[in-house]
C-alpha cells in the first residue's frame, strides 16, 4: 500500500490565451460556475480528500492565487514561474521542486471534477498514477495508450496511437521519485528551450522505466477549459451534471 498524500500541487502559471478574447481580467482558475471560483472549489474536494498542503504554481496574474492563500494560511501556499510567459507546464512543476520532497497530487486551475476522481487515485494502490476518463468529445483531448493499465504514450493525434484507453483528466498520482525523474528528463529538455509539457513529454518519458498506472473512470463527469467552446461545455454541460451528482 502507498503511502498517504498530504500534498497537492496546482499548475496556475498558464497564460490561458484561447480565452483572452473575453477573460482577461483574473486568470482561468477564477471562472466562476458557482458561488466560487473553480480553484477554490478544487481546493474544497482536496481538503475532503485529505490534502492538507496545496502549493499552487503561479505566473500570469499571480496576485490572484496570492490572495487566496492569505485568505487560507496553513492550508494554500505559492511558487511563482517567472518564465510563465515563454515555458510549459513542466517548466511550472519544475519550479516547484524546492517546496516538494513527497508524494503529491498533480492538477490543473482550469478543471471542474467529480470528488471521485482525486478517490480513485488516493484509494489506490499505485505510487504513480495518471487518471482516465471515457470519451468526452469535448475538443483537444489528449488520448492516452495504455495496455494493461499501464502508460505507455499520449497525444491529441488519435492516429498516432495503437490504441486509446482513455482520455487524460489532468489529474495524476505522483510519487517522490517519479516527480525526481521528470525534473531530470526536463532539465535536459530544456537545454532547447523551456516549452515542455508535463503529460506528453515527461510523464511519457518517464514511463518507459517506471510503471505508471492509468485507472478508467468510464462515466467521470469533468471539464478542462482552455477555449471558449470548452467554457460553454462545462456551464451547460459539465457542472450541471456535478450538482446533480452532489
Amino acid at each position: 500500500m502507498s503511502s498517504p498524500i498530504r500534498t497537492a500541487v496546482i499548475l496556475a502559471a498558464g497564460m490561458g490565451t484561447r480565452l483572452a478574447g473575453q477573460h482577461t481580467e483574473s486568470p482561468k482558475g477564477f471562472l466562476e460556475m458557482g458561488a466560487k471560483p473553480i480553484v477554490e472549489e478544487s481546493v474544497d474536494k482536496l481538503v475532503q480528500a485529505g490534502i492538507e498542503r496545496v502549493l499552487i504554481v503561479t505566473g500570469h496574474l499571480a496576485e490572484f492565487y496570492q490572495k487566496l492563500a492569505s485568505l487560507r494560511p496553513g492550508l494554500i501556499e505559492t511558487v511563482y514561474n517567472p518564465r510563465f510567459a515563454d515555458s510549459g507546464s513542466m517548466y511550472s512543476l519544475y519550479c516547484a521542486r524546492s517546496r516538494v520532497d513527497a508524494d503529491f497530487l498533480l492538477l490543473e486551475s482550469d478543471l471542474v471534477y467529480e470528488q471521485r476522481a482525486l478517490d480513485v487515485l488516493l484509494e489506490g494502490d499505485a505510487a504513480d498514477a495518471v487518471l482516465m476518463s471515457g470519451f468526452t468529445q469535448a475538443g483537444d483531448e489528449v488520448y492516452i495508450q495504455a495496455p494493461g493499465g499501464l502508460l505507455e504514450q499520449m497525444s491529441k493525434d488519435a492516429s498516432e496511437l495503437s490504441s486509446i484507453d482513455g482520455e487524460l483528466v489532468g489529474i495524476c498520482r505522483v510519487s517522490a521519485g517519479l516527480y525526481r525523474r521528470m525534473c531530470e528528463l526536463a532539465a535536459s529538455e530544456f537545454e532547447d528551450g523551456l516549452h515542455v509539457a508535463y503529460e506528453t513529454d515527461t510523464l511519457v518519458a518517464a514511463a518507459s522505466g517506471m510503471a505508471i498506472q492509468c485507472p478508467l473512470v468510464p462515466d467521470l463527469v469533468w471539464g478542462e477549459i482552455d477555449d471558449e467552446h470548452h467554457l460553454r461545455r462545462v456551464r451547460e454541460e459539465v457542472y450541471p451534471l456535478l450538482r446533480a451528482r452532489r
